[in-house]
């Protein structure tokens, strides 16, 4: 009887370090992450990885990347991350890379633009023209193809053990860019030639895509612009016959709200940055071509 009075402490010792071992085993696992610059790469990149990661995104959907500004905390989760796929092009990221630079040296970094052929001379910013590549590079389904190209070949480098998985949703994701940039061709070849026109430049690639001509009525800052500037872009617009002006609702200057009725055109509220990136691209056809009304 001594004996198993003996054994019953004992039990509950060993099943209490079982316990903190099964729980110390668990906290030791975790998700890897990833992060991005913006929604649109995080769609992409979840078509190719499934759940095998956790995806952070930089900016949130709504945010305006021409004025964010990466702060302390931004770099101490992207120390968190396996790796950083950046956009390619975007403002800010330049300046958050210094960041890192100095603070995780060793952090894997990848631009998923890389292979595009950039669109150059259409941001301007404070009435200054230059050569810079036009950032919004996510905004044309060709497009779309080579930058999620770019973050499989990331992925396996940070996680080979997964190649395979990867490659598989990769394949599956770009056939299936392939079948959207066949339908959307058909659906816009009537009208190629066209113009169409947007507040902020935004959708550069998607008009080098199609056919068409973009005629941006606003600049790069989102700022308002003069009368008289203002007046030459709707005369261009009208000599154009321009019939659609896309622009962002909560980030386009004031005088976007109201351009569209001055020109008697069709206004159609887009937002490039969402999240729901496939559904944005289609909209934008459908409302050139006479689809869609805002």
């Amino acid at each position: 009887m001594k004996s198993h009075i003996l054994l019953i402490p004992l039990a509950v010792t060993l099943a209490t370090w079982l316990g903190l071992l099964a729980a110390c085993s668990a906290d030791s696992y975790h998700t890897p992450i990833v992060t991005v610059s913006i929604e649109p790469q995080k769609y992409f990149l979840e078509k190719i990885t499934g759940d095998k990661v956790e995806i952070r995104t930089l900016i949130a959907n709504g945010a305006n990347p021409e004025t964010f500004d990466p702060s302390v905390n931004h770099v101490m989760n992207l120390t968190k991350s396996i790796g950083f796929l950046r956009m390619g092009n975007i403002g800010f990221e330049a300046a958050i890379l210094d960041k890192i630079h100095a603070e995780h040296p060793d952090l894997p970094i990848f631009n998923t633009s890389l292979g595009v052929i950039p669109v150059t001379g259409t941001h301007d910013h404070g009435g200054i023209s230059h050569e810079s590549i036009d950032p919004h590079t996510w905004t044309s389904v060709k497009n779309a193809k080579i930058i999620a190209r770019n973050m499989l070949n990331a992925m396996v480098q940070l996680d080979p053990a997964n190649k395979d998985y990867y490659t598989r949703n990769y394949d599956r994701f770009a056939q299936h860019l392939d079948s959207l940039d066949r339908a959307i061709t058909a659906r816009l070849e009537p009208h190629r030639g066209e113009a169409f026109m947007v507040w902020h430049p935004s959708l550069s690639y998607f008009a080098r895509d199609y056919g068409l001509e973009q005629i941006p009525a606003g600049n790069a800052d989102n700022k308002d612009i003069a009368m008289g500037t203002l007046k030459s872009v709707m005369d261009h617009a009208s000599e154009h016959g321009v019939k659609v002006f896309f622009y962002q609702k909560d980030l386009d200057s004031r005088q976007a709200e109201t351009l569209g009725d001055q020109l008697g055109v069709k206004r159609v509220s887009i937002n490039p940055l969402s999240a729901d990136w496939e559904n944005e691209i289609i909209g934008i056809a459908d409302a050139i071509a006479g689809d869609e009304t805002e």
